[in-house]
């Protein structure tokens, strides 16, 4: 336009641009209240929406009455097509930087909920959020007319670079994303490498895995190891698991009364401790003949790994003690030795059940 400015002009610019204000405070105050409304239902992933919306939507009436209030002004080309440019990358960067958030907080609320713990995946949450604001970045270039072709060509060729420096750094990664998208792994699971490591996974990320031991003290695995390591998880396919507890008793003793007797055991440690799972079928098993006992296997049901230490201690104690009661004995190990003809016997200080014989007799020692 080549018309001079006017008042009536600066009238509707400022009438255009209050009725932008008012409704963005309008629309924030609805928004406000919808989100009330979403706090009472169970879906998290309402209140990511309600709450993204309550940044983009006021800002959108904003620059709408920007719009107005510059299309009412005689503007020329020129400075018009900026003011449009210059509105149009803000309500990109508002709905980029809202979509961020709208989509990273869907993404974790969905990796909240299926893996079932407080702690969350955030190796996706991180990805996530970048690729949607690369985006973004890419349109407003695209709006200000700079061409990203050849952007793109050379982000592939420094990407191509970058990758063979970061090697490790993207193995972790990729190995990331794949324990997460196989669910091997996940938050809250118990796990065993074989090199040892082992304790509840607390958090996957972009470049490491989160174990917490049983002793509160955190260690860090990369992914990559984690991904080659031969591991154990004791929550998967389920979380309930059985533990063997080894026993051996004397050859003398009555095998029925030791196999009635340990069921009673069984029986009322597994209903009155915490952890237990009462409805498991408890076994006994008898299979070895050893060197001083019988030996047998008892095979009790658990709730979860860490539920097996505090089991197998007051099992052992009301067994032992009740044991003592029936008088079941529990033998010391023992070894027979035959000593050679001619050999010579070294003198040690010998407790009870001990003998030492010379001349090919046979000898009875007992182990400490």
């Amino acid at each position: 336009m080549n018309r001079a400015l006017t008042v009536d002009d600066l009238v509707i610019a400022g009438v255009a641009l209050a009725a932008g204000l008012l409704a963005a405070f309008l629309l924030r105050m609805l928004l406000r209240w919808l989100g009330k409304h979403a706090d009472r239902t169970r879906w998290s992933g309402d209140d990511v929406i309600v709450d993204a919306l309550r940044t983009v939507v006021p800002w959108a009436a904003i620059v709408g009455g920007a719009a107005s209030a510059g299309a009412a002004l005689p503007l020329t080309r020129t400075v018009q097509n900026h003011v449009n440019q210059v509105l149009t990358v803000v309500l990109i960067f508002v709905v980029t930087v809202t979509a961020a958030r709208v989509i990273a907080g869907l993404v974790r609320t969905v990796t909240t909920s299926r893996s079932g713990v407080a702690g969350s995946a955030t190796i996706f949450v991180n990805i996530t959020r970048v690729l949607v604001l690369a985006i973004g970045f890419l349109v407003v270039l695209q709006t200000l007319g700079i061409s990203i072709a050849p952007m793109l060509t050379a982000l592939g060729v420094g990407g191509l670079a970058v990758a063979l420096a970061l090697q490790d750094t993207l193995a972790n990664l990729f190995a990331g994303i794949h324990i997460l998208a196989s669910k091997t792994v996940q938050p809250g699971d118990y796990i065993r490498l074989s090199s040892g490591e082992e304790g509840y996974v607390e958090d996957i990320n972009w470049r490491q895995t989160t174990v917490r031991a049983l002793s509160n003290n955190l260690v860090v695995i990369p992914n990559g190891e984690l991904a080659k390591s031969n591991m154990t998880n004791f929550m998967r396919p389920e979380q309930k698991l059985t533990v063997l507890v080894q026993v051996g008793v004397a050859y003398d003793s009555d095998l029925e009364q030791v196999e009635r007797v340990t069921m009673e055991v069984i029986a009322e440690v597994m209903t009155g401790i915490t952890g237990a799972v009462a409805d498991h079928e408890p076994a006994i098993r008898f299979h070895t003949f050893g060197d001083s006992r019988i030996g047998f296997t008892v095979i009790l049901g658990v709730g979860e790994f860490s539920d097996q230490f505090r089991i197998k201690h007051e099992f052992i104690k009301a067994l032992h003690k009740r044991y003592r009661e029936e008088g079941i004995r529990i033998p010391a190990p023992a070894r027979t030795v035959a000593l050679q003809p001619g050999s010579v016997a070294i003198p040690q200080q010998r407790g009870p059940q001990e003998a030492v014989v010379e001349a090919g007799e046979v000898s009875s020692a007992r182990l400490d």
